[in-house]
């Protein structure tokens, strides 16, 4: 139902805080630019200001830090991959025109038929190219040489240059008129003639081949990516690659986060683009190199390295098993009043002693009966001993088992269903045992599907506890508390012990929570012979409440009681003469799937503002209280295309108290944005912020309708914050 019903020398550029302009020409033929600063969602949008936006393939890609704010990374794996991003290309040229983006190999490569930075063709025939990629005759012995497919050659010039891994790198390619040109950093590396090129494609790729099932992803993170109508000079180029100055150090190495293996290592980065010198602090304690502890202050230096683990060198002792060290780089020129610029906190850790990477993981539910249990050995293990068994403290207390010289385990039988089972693994090294951590998880049948789910963070304030019962229970037994531990360890005599809970009443409101605060629940089944115990779930609460996130909207149509459609809720001017407003979609899905800030889903809002303004209301269940918890401010993100009528936006509290964006253009304002507005603005206009019982959002000027004009504008993650 509708709605109405480089190993090569290179000369690399400077970067300086202050970019001289591109040329007008360069500015005035640039029709794409893909700054990958979203840092989630599906959607890439263009800068540019043609509404080229991007719309992400498959999962295969993270948001990153990239070599100017964010950057898209493609997860190339030893197969070739569905990945990149796909956008219209409208404004592009077949007569002349230049890519130019910032590209980042990672390493190793994939050994795949190909990797792309960019790609397009009139497929079905592979015509008109317009490629930038590297292919290897032996995939499974991938190199770093640039080659093109220009025109009617997928092979216009191959091996051009190698390109370095781990490394920013500009990569830029023009055409016009039978001629191109490829530059590498600025630098011209291949000129030479072309034919063929004289169609281009609705559509084309970043960081895929540009036919029509792109499978040969980029491997690694590309970033500021750029299209014009028109060949670009290498001046113009080079004037492109310059972004604003990265200060700081980047690029660590470990990487951020890394599994360490040796007790020594060497520390490397990128130094930041006015560092003389840089301020170096290792320990194993987050606060005190956050802090610039003494004891973590490793010293000046000039170089982009540090030694550490061994006598004579930072970390003397070495770096211990099981510990998670953390280190930061503060960038230094006495020269400049800003130094130093403060580093980053990375970490990387060593691996225990003992076992771990379980699987199935720490608390997995439903694991199938005939599984094996593998994890990996700790450092220096030899021969492992595996426990197993339905009673915690069995399993803990456990001795003298069997030694195997394998990583994995299948036991003698099928798992029993409905049931949660624990195991451990002890290592032995040859000289002395390590104990392992006990781990559990459930089989089919078993108690689970919490909600909030394990691990889950940013939860509500107000969250009610539900959870589906285990196939043959009689009863439950609940408990809750704030120490993960204590309601682990908690009988019926302890304070965590809520009470029991029938079977059909899967669920309790522990009424308000903390701000910020993690909570802990476990739920025992009972039996005719007796309880079973469950699983530990955790959680977090948010540091801010939730007005609407847009989740819970769904595409059931009345007169199903479960029908809960967005535009029931925002109730906005279908079938009215005076409101423009129309929110979300005609079909299903109601709610936008594919534009959304964060989560699933978003508010697509439609105006029209001629000769009337635009208003969607929704009415407040929770929260209606705007001082609960000291809140101060209302945050809304939304996200705007430049072809839209100008024109202001407000919103409104119970109809009355209106607060305006700064910008009279707002609705042209692309890409998300955070609208963050002092609740002391509605309360100057005399609202009672205790009483709230609407929120409206709008364009126009309120009660004033005039001339205008259309668009559509996004709107996700409406919050209020202390």
């Amino acid at each position: 139902m509708c709605k109405k019903s480089i190993c090569l020398t290179l000369s690399i550029v400077v970067l300086a805080l202050s970019v001289g302009p591109l040329s007008s020409r360069a500015r005035a033929g640039l029709i794409g630019y893909w700054k990958f600063d979203e840092g989630s969602g599906t959607i890439a949008a263009d800068s540019a200001g043609g509404d080229n936006d991007g719309t992400l393939i498959s999962d295969q890609l993270e948001w990153v830090e990239g070599r100017a704010g964010g950057a898209l990374s493609l997860l190339g794996t030893e197969v070739d991959t569905d990945a990149g991003v796909e956008f219209p290309t409208t404004g592009m040229s077949a007569a002349a025109g230049t890519v130019a983006m910032w590209s980042y190999l990672a390493d190793p490569q994939a050994p795949t038929s190909g990797r792309y930075f960019f790609g397009h063709t009139t497929q079905p025939q592979w015509t008109n190219r317009i490629q930038l990629y590297m292919q290897d005759a032996d995939v499974t012995n991938p190199t770093t040489l640039l080659d093109i497919g220009l025109g009617d050659n997928h092979n216009r010039q191959n091996d051009i240059v190698e390109l370095p891994l781990e490394e920013w790198v500009h990569v830029a390619m023009t055409w016009d008129s039978g001629t191109y040109t490829v530059l590498v950093n600025g630098e011209e590396v291949a000129t030479g003639s072309y034919s063929g090129l004289t169609d281009i494609h609705p559509t084309a790729n970043i960081g895929n081949d540009g036919s029509s099932g792109p499978y040969e992803a980029f491997v690694g993170k590309l970033d500021e990516v750029r299209l014009y109508d028109h060949a670009l000079s290498a001046a113009e180029i080079q004037a492109a690659m310059k972004v604003a100055a990265f200060p700081k150090a980047s690029g660590p190495s470990p990487k951020d986060g890394a599994l360490h293996l040796a007790t020594w290592v060497s520390l490397e980065w990128r130094a930041g683009d006015f560092a003389v010198s840089h301020d170096v602090y290792v320990g194993d304690s987050f606060d005190d190199v956050n802090d610039g502890a003494a004891d973590t202050f490793q010293g000046n230096q000039t170089v982009t390295t540090l030694l550490a683990g061994f006598p004579g060198f930072a970390i003397p002792d070495g770096f211990a098993a099981g510990t998670t060290y953390y280190w930061r780089v503060d960038e230094v020129n006495d020269a400049d009043p800003n130094s130093p610029w403060k580093g980053d906190i990375w970490s990387f850790s060593l691996p225990p002693k003992t076992a771990y990477f379980p699987d199935p993981a720490d608390g997995a539910e439903f694991v199938d009966l005939n599984a094996t249990l593998n994890w990996t050995a700790g450092d220096g293990a030899r021969l492992h001993t595996v426990y197993v068994g339905d009673n915690f403290g069995d399993v803990n207390n456990a001795t003298g088992g069997a030694l195997s010289g394998t990583t994995t385990y299948t036991p003698p039988s099928p798992f029993e269903a409905e049931k949660v089972l624990y195991w451990r693994v002890d290592e032995f090294d040859g000289i002395e045992t390590h104990k392992g951590d006990v781990w559990a998880f459930t089989t089919p049948g078993a108690v689970g599907n919490s909600q909030p789910a394990n691990g889950a963070v940013d939860v509500p304030m107000i969250a009610t506890l539900n959870w589906t019962a285990a196939d043959n229970a009689a009863s439950h037994e609940l408990y809750f508390g704030t120490d993960s531990e204590a309601v682990n360890n908690a009988t019926t005599a302890s304070p965590e012990y809520i009470g029991p809970r029938a079977l059909g009443a899967e669920s309790y409101d522990p009424g308000g929570l903390d701000w910020q605060s993690s909570y802990a629940w476990r739920v025992d089944e009972v039996y005719p012979t007796g309880n079973v115990k469950g699983l530990v779930w955790t959680f977090t609460t948010a540091d801010f409440i939730t007005v609407d996130d847009f989740e819970s909207y769904n595409d059931i149509d009345p007169p199903d009681a479960a029908s809960n459609r967005i535009f029931d809720k925002w109730l906005d001017g279908f079938g009215t003469t005076t409101n423009g407003a129309l929110v979300g979609n005609d079909l299903p899905p109601y709610a936008e799937q594919t534009i959304v800030h964060g989560g699933a889903q978003s508010l697509v809002y439609s105006y029209d503002n001629n000769l009337k303004t635009s208003e969607a209301t929704l009415t407040l269940v929770y929260p209606r209280d705007w001082t609960e918890g000291g809140v101060a401010k209302l945050s809304l993100w939304f996200r705007g295309a430049s072809a839209n009528a100008a024109d202001r936006m407000f919103v409104a509290l119970n109809g009355t108290a209106v607060v305006y964006h700064d910008d009279p253009a707002a609705t042209q304002i692309t890409g998300w944005n955070r609208w963050v507005i002092d609740l002391t603005r509605f309360a100057d206009q005399g609202m009672n912020l205790a009483n709230v019982s609407t929120i409206t959002i709008g364009f126009g000027t309120k009660n004033s309708p005039a001339a205008g004009g259309s668009g559509q504008v996004y709107f996700d993650d409406i919050r209020l914050y202390r």
